[in-house]
């Protein structure tokens, strides 16, 4: 498929090297540079981590996040 996309002029020269060094089109270097980009993207996505939330959801009566010290007091059990 023909589409026009603009690229910034030092992309465009990178692709171009690539392309020589690599002896295929440049159409093909930027095919595989999308494609390992959306790759990146998608197995990024997979990554995410959901975390369980206990009670309403909010952080216990008496913790104040901006407070590490305390934060940390906390997880070594000492209240």
């Amino acid at each position: 498929m023909r589409t026009t996309v603009d690229l910034p002029e030092d992309v465009i020269q990178e692709a171009k090297h690539r392309a020589a060094r690599r002896r295929v089109s440049v159409s093909a270097v930027i095919e595989d540079a999308m494609r390992a980009a959306f790759a990146r993207d998608a197995a990024a996505a997979q990554n995410i981590v959901k975390l369980p939330t206990y009670g309403s959801g909010g952080v216990r009566p008496g913790v104040d996040l901006s407070d590490n010290s305390s934060l940390l007091d906390l997880m070594d059990g000492v209240e």
